[in-house]
This record gives C-alpha cells, sequence and structure tokens, in this order.
C-alpha cells in the first residue's frame, strides 16, 4: 500500500493543501489572515500532536510527510483518466471527546473532526447559585426577527394599589398628605431615578419579557413605537405624559397654605426637572412631563415663550430675568416670591430647562446615548399619531423632516439607549411606595378615582383641566 501512495503522491499531499485554502475562506480563518502559517492550522487533523490519533489501519499514511509540489502536478496528467489512484484514506473513526485541545484555540466548523472542549465547573451538589438580579439589570439576550403578531402594553395591570385600595374617591386627601411626606423623604436625584426606572418599563426598554418580544416582533418598544401596531404603545405613552404633567400641576396648585409653600413646590419640581436633563439621569420623558406641569397655562399663564423672547431680545443679564417673569399671568405672586426666595431654581428654569425642552420638541436637542438614558419620543409619537405641527409651513415641514429622523436614530439605537439606562440603574433599589406612585395605574386612579379612571382619556382630561383652572383661580384669582 505505501508503494501505490508514494507513486501517486496527490493522495496524501493534495488533501491538505485543499482543505487548507478552503478554511481560509471561512469566517473562522479570517481571525487568522495576515499570521505566519506555522500558527494557522489548515485542517483538524493537523492540529493536533501525531501521538493523539489512534494508530487505526493505515493511519500512518496521514502523517505521511507531504512531497514537493511538482510531484503532485505530474500525478494529475490529464492523459491519466484519473486524478488519483486510490481514494483518500478515510480520517481515524475517534471520538471527538478523546481529542485533547492541544492548539487552545476554540474549535471552528471547518475542522475535520471538532474538538469538543473540557467544561470545567463545580461538582454536583456543590452548586454556588447566585444572587438573582432585577429586571432591570438583566442583559439583554440575542434574537432573530419575528414577525410581530398583537399590539403590546408595557403598563402593568392596575393591581390593588397599596396607597388606594380597591376603591377610592378622585384627590383623596389622605392619601395626598401620605404622597407629600414621601416626596419629602427623597431628594430629587433619587426620584429622577425612580422615575427613570417607571419610564423605561412603560415604554417597553427595559423588563421587556421573552413572549412581548415574540408578539411585537421586535426588542424594544423604542422599535414598537415606530412601526404600524405600536398604535396602542404611542397612546399609553401619550397619556402617561399629560397624566405625569397634571400630577405635577396639582402639587403646586394642591398648596392652599402661605405663598412660600407653593414657591416651594415649584422649586422641588425645578429641581426635578434638573436631575432628569441630559448627563444627569437622562431621562427625557420625564423632563417633559415636569416642564410640562410648570409650564401648564394654571400654573405658568397662557403667553408662550415666542413672545417673552421677542420682549427680551436686546437685555442681558438681570434685565432679561425680570423681563422674562413679566411674562407670567398665572400666580405671578408664587412666581415671583420663587425669584426672591429660590433665584438659582428660577434662573435655571428660564434660561437653561425652558430653551432645552424648546429644542427638544423641534427635534434639535440632545440625544446622545451617553447622556441620554430615554430620549424624548413625544414628538414622533404625536406625529405618528396624526397631530399636526405647529407654526408656519415651511417650519413646521424643517420641523417634520427633524422629528422623524430623530425617531429613525432612536430606534436605530435602542440597545445603546438600553445599555445606558441599565447603567445608570445599576444597584439601584427603590421604594416600593414611591415606584407604585409613579406608575400610570396609580395615577390614573388618584386623579379620577377608581370609577373615572375607566371613562375615556379626553373626558378625563377635560374635566381635570376645569379641576386646575378653579384651583388656580382660588389661589390667587384674577383682578
Amino acid at each position: 500500500m505505501e508503494r501505490t501512495l508514494l507513486a501517486n503522491p496527490g493522495t496524501t499531499a493534495h488533501c491538505p493543501a485543499r482543505a487548507r485554502k478552503r478554511s481560509d475562506s471561512q469566517p473562522a480563518g479570517l481571525e487568522h489572515m495576515g499570521q505566519p502559517t506555522a500558527d494557522h492550522p489548515g485542517s483538524g487533523a493537523s492540529t493536533m500532536p501525531a501521538s493523539a490519533l489512534p494508530r487505526t489501519g493505515s493511519d500512518s499514511v496521514l502523517l505521511k510527510v507531504p512531497v514537493p509540489l511538482g510531484s503532485i502536478a505530474d500525478s494529475l496528467r490529464a492523459s491519466d483518466g484519473q486524478l488519483h489512484a486510490k481514494a483518500p484514506t478515510k480520517p481515524p473513526r475517534t471520538s471527538s471527546l478523546m481529542l485533547p485541545d492541544a492548539s487552545g484555540r476554540p474549535p471552528t466548523y471547518c475542522e475535520l473532526v471538532p474538538r469538543v472542549p473540557r467544561v470545567q465547573g463545580t461538582p454536583a451538589g456543590h452548586s454556588c447559585p447566585e444572587p438573582e438580579a432585577p429586571w432591570w439589570e438583566a442583559e439583554e439576550e440575542d434574537r432573530c426577527f419575528a414577525r410581530p403578531q398583537a399590539e403590546v402594553s408595557f403598563c402593568p395591570p392596575d393591581n390593588p394599589f397599596g396607597l388606594l385600595g380597591s376603591q377610592n374617591r378622585p384627590l383623596e386627601t389622605e392619601v395626598l398628605h401620605t404622597l407629600h411626606g414621601l416626596f419629602l423623604e427623597h431628594h430629587p436625584g433619587s426620584i429622577a431615578l425612580h422615575l427613570l426606572l417607571v419610564d423605561c418599563q412603560a415604554t417597553g426598554l427595559l423588563g421587556v419579557t421573552k413572549a412581548q418580544q415574540g408578539a411585537m416582533g421586535v426588542a424594544s418598544g423604542l422599535e414598537l413605537l415606530t412601526l404600524p401596531h405600536g398604535h396602542r404603545l404611542r397612546l399609553e405613552l401619550l397619556e402617561r405624559l399629560e397624566t405625569l404633567a397634571l400630577a405635577g400641576a396639582l402639587a403646586v396648585l394642591g398648596c392652599a397654605g402661605p405663598l412660600e409653600e407653593r414657591a416651594a413646590a415649584l422649586r422641588g419640581l425645578v429641581e426635578l426637572a434638573l436631575a432628569l436633563r441630559p448627563g444627569a439621569a437622562g431621562d427625557l420623558p420625564g423632563l417633559a412631563a415636569v416642564m410640562g406641569a410648570l409650564l401648564m397655562p394654571q400654573v405658568r399663564g397662557k403667553r408662550g415663550w415666542e413672545e417673552a423672547r421677542e420682549q427680551v431680545m436686546g437685555k442681558s443679564g438681570e434685565e432679561a430675568g425680570s423681563a422674562l417673569f413679566l411674562q407670567v399671568s398665572r400666580l405671578e405672586r408664587t412666581w415671583r416670591q420663587l425669584r426672591r426666595s429660590h433665584t438659582e431654581a428660577a434662573l435655571a428654569f428660564e434660561q437653561e430647562l425652558k430653551p432645552l425642552m424648546r429644542a427638544l420638541d423641534e427635534g434639535a436637542g440632545p440625544c446622545d446615548p451617553g447622556e441620554v438614558a430615554l430620549p424624548h419620543v413625544a414628538p414622533a409619537v404625536r406625529l405618528l399619531e396624526g397631530e399636526e405641527l405647529p407654526g408656519p409651513l415651511d417650519e413646521s415641514c424643517e420641523r417634520l423632516l427633524r422629528t422623524l429622523h430623530r425617531a429613525r436614530l432612536v430606534a436605530r439605537d435602542a440597545p445603546r439607549f438600553r445599555e445606558a439606562a441599565a447603567r445608570r440603574l445599576r444597584g439601584f433599589r427603590p421604594h416600593p411606595e414611591l415606584r407604585e406612585a409613579l406608575t400610570t395605574g396609580f395615577l390614573r386612579r388618584l386623579l379620577w378615582g377608581s370609577q373615572g379612571a375607566g371613562a375615556p382619556w379626553a373626558t378625563r382630561l377635560e374635566k381635570f383641566q376645569r379641576v386646575l383652572t378653579v384651583l388656580s383661580q382660588r389661589l390667587e384669582p384674577d383682578h
């Protein structure tokens, strides 16, 4: 047999050469591109030492030294009528579990005999279970595309709340006092993290189950809200934004005590907005809700930012700040008290938060996943739900393009936003009652009661706007 194979050297030398060429064209061979040939095995047989292969049959032929390529070319003459005088020898039938991992590299699918890496773990009966991490710290799994099956809701069901009970009336005094003390116990940074956690769950950025992912066909709600079957999620996000804004306005208008108490409530909302801004908690939906409360007509007045900006053009410093505060048409005494008692908060609201919110609404604000954990999606959501953009036609067209472009970037960068949110919430342990108080279901029951919470959203919004108007007029009547 050896004389026959030596007379036809292509049998033993040509197969390794072909296997080596084929492995370099596979993805596994790209890792070793540009490295010396000695460090790049061509097949599974060449990556193992000779002593590792059992000697069965004619396995000594596999260990022959390859002959020069010139002899191979001579053996492939066209006049021979065949490529080889004998079929190549089969590889040894040895279980891959018996082959040692000599190269130290992980096995690849182009090996002749695949190698199974040894598993080094704890013996049976000596397992060390790790403590279960919260759902907002769980790592996202790789998944394939799945066809969407149904609309998904990320709002938890309205289970009985610890602070409300099974039945409650709107704006119960005892519950409002409990919430007031609960928010006073936490600093703005802690409240911002609680709000970020609940907003991430309501948006579908964190805590999404596999069943929800399979139903919606994408990995997160940031992608779902841009799709046709994200209609339910878009409505939930709009309701949550407005409900949080109404609750924030109630925190100010519900203060029937001294003037300083209302000014302190304004300062608390401003500090919370600063804790939610980009670079801090980075919860832009929460920031939009807080700013919506501060800019609500019953709190701030009906004069817009454009009118105020036109009247302060050319002014600077103290004059500009005074001119801006003159634009307040509601709760004037409360805003003036804020300026006297909490000047830094008042200036931060006028000079930093209001321009930032205006830029975000126009699709031009910051949206980098490094400084933002949850992007501002309200403009795109409103646009996809058919709302018209305000302003002149030429400006609204530019704003439309910016908003749609921002929505595309948000959907593309959804995994990066998830990492940014999880990084901010790593090690965070929320207060159960405070977290419950920031959910949409709790706020719905708090503002409209257990019976009114089931009414249509437009009806509930109209009624509560009238309640806030009455409270505002009662605090500071029009002259």
